[in-house]
Formats: C-alpha cells, sequence, structure tokens
C-alpha cells in the first residue's frame, strides 16, 4: 500500500456509499492502518446525489477534510456522470470504478477530458444475484479494494465475514450471500487503459 491512499464515493441516497466507506475504513482499521470513513452531509434523502470519503495511511493522518484530490474514485451509479463531476480532482495515475453493465471503453466517451485507468463492475447485477437486491455497496467495496490494492485479498475477505457475521448474527443467509457478492466483484471488474 502506498503512504495514504485516498478514496470519493459517489452515490444516490440508499446505494450505500456511506455504508461502503465506513465499511472500508473499519476492515483497514482491524489491519492495522490508520483511518478515516466520512460521508459529506447535506439535504440527503433516497435518490439524492450524496458524497463520502475513505482515507487509509500506514501513519497517522493528520488532515480533516474532505478529499479534493482523491486517488480513486468510486460511482455506485453510473446516472451520476455528467450531473456530478465524478472526475473532479482525481489523480491521472488513480483510476475510477463505475457501477455499470456498460464496457468500460463506453463509459471513457461519457468521462470527457479524464485520461487515467476506468474499471467498471456490474455490481447492480451481482448484489441482485447474491442478496435479492440493488444495493451496490457491497461489491462495489471488493471492486475498490481489487483496483487500489488497499490491502491483502484474503485478509480482506476474512475482515469482512467477521464484520458480517456481528452486524447479521441472527442472519446467517444475508452474511454468504454478501460474502459471495465481494468473490464475484472481485472476479468481474473490467479494466480500460489509454
Amino acid at each position: 500500500m502506498n503512504e495514504r491512499i485516498e478514496i470519493r464515493w459517489h452515490g444516490r441516497g440508499g446505494q450505500g456509499a456511506k455504508t461502503a466507506s465506513l465499511l472500508l475504513a473499519d476492515v483497514a482499521f482491524s489491519q492495522g492502518l490508520y483511518v478515516q470513513g466520512f460521508p459529506e452531509y447535506g439535504p440527503e434523502r433516497m435518490g439524492a446525489p450524496i458524497t463520502a470519503y475513505t482515507r487509509l495511511s500506514s501513519n497517522p493522518i493528520r488532515v480533516h477534510s474532505n478529499i479534493y484530490e482523491p486517488d480513486f474514485v468510486a460511482v455506485m451509479d453510473e446516472t451520476l456522470i455528467g450531473p456530478v463531476d465524478v472526475t473532479s480532482g482525481l489523480k491521472e495515475d488513480g483510476a475510477i470504478v463505475v457501477n455499470t453493465s456498460k464496457e468500460p471503453a463506453e463509459i471513457a466517451a461519457l468521462l470527457k477530458g479524464y485520461k487515467g485507468k476506468i474499471y467498471t463492475v456490474d455490481a447492480a447485477s451481482i448484489s441482485l444475484a447474491t442478496i435479492g437486491r440493488n444495493i451496490p455497496n457491497t461489491p462495489m467495496l471488493a471492486a475498490v479494494v481489487k483496483v487500489s490494492g488497499a490491502m491483502d485479498k484474503e485478509a480482506f475477505f476474512d475482515n469482512m465475514r467477521n464484520s458480517f457475521s456481528h452486524k447479521f448474527a441472527s442472519k446467517p443467509e444475508v452474511v454468504d450471500g454478501n460474502m459471495k457478492a465481494l468473490k464475484m466483484s472481485m472476479d468481474g471488474v473490467n479494466v480500460y487503459e489509454r
């Protein structure tokens, strides 16, 4: 892992962008990293655009602000591309990860001017197939971990199983569904490099 990784999450209320940012921070903390995970609050409501942030570092984090120049951006809903400047400040040596059934080259055409790597994963279909609902945060979380290289894959899976087992202790089927979503997403990431 680099000394510090900064991730900005774009989603709509109810898609789990805030939850994904916090889950990534929790898992990274359990692996000994310094972390921050927080949403940007405004007039949130179901379906409204929201932004959340995650910072991971091997050293103490002294900055306490939104992330303006992220290393990685996760877009939970492709319809945000255009109305929201999802690539604002995104480093060219970083990457964007988009929840879409489209090919990365199709998304590249929508990201006018962005010259970095573009990854796609069909998180909506994965979540429908594994947990029965279109909540793309779990598959997007796995895709971001894969793309960013923020942590070891097996350690990530182990920590996520522990987290899900604690959160859904009375619903083991939810744990299994979410674990399948993580694994399918890791295997389903597509890349486009210019």
